[in-house]
């Protein structure tokens, strides 16, 4: 397992800002500025985050290709926040993660997370969930087998684990697993212990997120703020020891959505996660 970042991390430097919950930093970061920052962190490898260059051009895709391999980064394309292909309701969206899966391929990354939909998409009811998502799927693993790319569908607050690898395995696709996210389905009310030992079988790639319980309402996102990876409720040497048992290989790409305001510091927030992680390692 290799240590790394998910370019989500810096949302807000990327101008993406939760309103009510967070203030602009007053600048902002280019991609190439991430993976340069990631360099100067010290980890193996960069989650890249596509809705911040939602359609790069080919010079700007053969440029990361080149930096990534000057710097000796391993490269996870990352595609559909916030929404993805709308929990099945979205078919349209099939079109550009296909287009993005072959913009990975020319990245180099060997590995694309999807966002099948998000927490407001969600369908209550799974049978219609899992009948709406199937044959796109189906249908973007066949795409993705073309070109080389496994696809890892992020639990994002719109399944819960049962439901995922329900899915996963109905699909049964080497072209498609999962990309673990340590904390959201805490945000889901679901143990994450448990739901982190269902899916580290599937796993094909990571965000390694750490949480809290803030106050309110456990139910809204803001109730569940991150917090620097082993300061929250996430049991992360668990989830390390689950991920290794199952032979997961890849990247552990810390991602800090949004920061608690007991860490005002972004920067040592994200160091510390890191050294955490190195630690764990």
């Amino acid at each position: 397992m290799k240590l790394a970042i998910d370019s989500y991390t810096y949302h807000r430097q990327f101008g993406e800002i939760y309103p009510g919950l967070e203030q602009d930093p007053g600048h902002r970061m280019t991609m190439a500025d991430f993976i340069d920052q990631a360099h100067a962190l010290g980890v193996a490898g960069v989650s890249i985050e596509s809705c911040f260059i939602p359609d790069p051009s080919a010079a700007e895709v053969v440029a990361m290709r080149r930096r990534l391999a000057e710097l000796n980064l391993d490269c996870v394309w990352a595609w559909g926040h916030p929404g993805g292909l709308g929990s099945g309701f979205a078919p349209d969206q099939l079109a550009d993660l296909k287009r993005h899966t072959e913009i990975a391929a020319a990245v180099g990354a060997g590995v694309m997370r999807i966002c099948c939909g998000g927490r407001r998409t969600r369908v209550a009811d799974w049978p219609t969930h899992k009948a709406a998502l199937v044959p796109l799927l189906r249908e973007a693993a066949a795409h993705a087998r073309a070109f080389g790319v496994v696809l890892a569908i992020e639990n994002h607050i719109d399944f819960l684990a049962d439901e995922l690898v329900e899915l996963v395995e109905t699909l049964d696709s080497p072209w498609l697993g999962v990309c673990l996210d340590t904390a959201n389905n805490l945000r889901m009310l679901e143990d994450p212990g448990v739901a982190i030992e269902k899916l580290a079988p599937l796993t094909r790639a990571t965000h390694v997120k750490d949480i809290k319980a803030q106050g309110g309402d456990p139910r809204a996102f803001a109730f569940w703020p991150s917090v620097p990876t082993g300061q929250g409720l996430i049991d992360m040497p668990r989830a390390f020891a689950d991920l290794k048992k199952h032979g997961y290989t890849g990247l552990l790409a810390l991602e800090i959505d949004y920061l608690s305001p007991d860490y005002p510091d972004h920067a040592q927030a994200v160091q510390d996660s890191l050294n955490y992680m190195r630690g764990l390692l």
